[in-house]
């Protein structure tokens, strides 16, 4: 079994399109991002990459290492969360400090230093590394030059971490090393959270399916727009990881090639409810509840514009309003 620490990758291609999934869509927040990871796969320097939970920071780095020039070089990727500090000095540098206490730029060929050479070595959840190896890496970051084998030899590879969007403050309160995080830092990119990029879900959620029905071998599933807008219209505070795991559960459990609302619901309710459903008034009841909560996150996702939310939901724009009207809905513009 592979050290959950670490997974290596070379000879990556090169994409013409953004490979990560993170990086699908066309909202500003996401075109800032995919220009940042453009002009930083350009440079040399070290890379942050903050994001909240959830995110597929990974893949934001494996996208910009296949469009340096070095994507033929070793990708490899550090767990910093994946250990305390003697396994993580093993892992990173191969010779503990106990072992090299005077030689601490010393490391082992077989340590992930050495592996990354002419690569990046990408350092997941950074601000979970202990403060001796942060020294250490400050120190071989600083000279740019390591010992391999007691041999003295250029580093010669990239760094690119990914933090919580706190590392300022861990930084300030010294809890991470501020040296480490100037090298760390020549570029950095704050990847959003989907809640800032709603109108990107619909093609993140085509994407993300593609890929599961490839994985599991089936043929591709399509949306309904009332599908993708009902998917827009929710904030996903576990982020892209979340909104997988709902639709690995749709695709897992629909037989249809068309992915409608009906699919979508029972992925959520059993994603997120923090209890067991309580059957509340009867169906009818249940129906209408059901018709009111959708029709407000339509009209929510499409900033209250009554026309497009009327064209999603397939009736005319009269009816809509009768409908919200009808079931209670508070319109929070009345024209347009």
């Amino acid at each position: 079994m592979a050290d959950p620490l670490m997974l290596a990758g070379a000879h990556a291609p090169r994409f013409t399109r953004p490979s990560a999934p993170e990086l699908v869509g066309r909202s500003p927040a996401i075109t800032r991002v995919q220009e940042l990871v453009r002009r930083a796969a350009a440079l040399d320097g070290g890379v942050l990459l903050t994001a909240e939970p959830g995110t597929a920071v990974d893949s934001v780095a494996r996208d910009l290492h296949a469009r340096s020039r070095h994507s033929t070089a070793p990708y490899v990727i550090v767990e910093c969360a994946a250990g305390d500090a003697a396994r993580l000095d093993r892992v990173l540098f191969g010779v503990t400090a106990e072992e090299a206490p005077t030689d601490l730029e010393s490391v082992s060929s077989d340590s992930r230093i050495a592996a990354a050479r002419g690569g990046i070595l990408f350092l997941q959840d950074v601000t979970e590394l202990p403060a001796g190896p942060q020294a250490r890496l400050a120190r071989i970051a600083r000279d740019g030059e390591v010992r391999i084998d007691h041999t003295p030899v250029p580093t010669a590879f990239r760094l690119v971490a990914s933090a919580s969007p706190g590392i300022d403050g861990d930084v300030h309160a010294h809890r991470f090393r501020a040296d480490l995080y100037r090298r760390l830092s020549a570029v950095r990119i704050d990847v959003p959270p989907l809640r800032e990029r709603a109108e990107d879900v619909p093609a993140l959620a085509v994407r993300l399916v593609e890929d599961i029905c490839a994985t599991r071998g089936i043929g591709v599933r399509t949306f309904t727009q009332a599908a993708q807008a009902l998917l827009a219209a929710l904030t996903w505070p576990g982020n892209l990881a979340e909104l997988h795991d709902v639709l690995d559960r749709v695709v897992t459990e629909t037989r249809e090639d068309v992915i409608h609302v009906e699919h979508v619901l029972p992925a959520l309710q059993l994603h997120r409810a923090p209890a067991p459903f309580v059957p509340v008034g009867n169906l009818r009841e249940a129906r209408l509840r059901f018709e009111r909560d959708y029709i407000a996150a339509v009209l929510q996702h499409h900033d209250w514009r009554m026309a497009a939310a009327a064209q999603t939901l397939g009736i005319q724009r009269p009816n809509l309003y009768r409908k919200a009207r009808q079931l209670g809905i508070p319109l929070a513009r009345t024209s347009e």
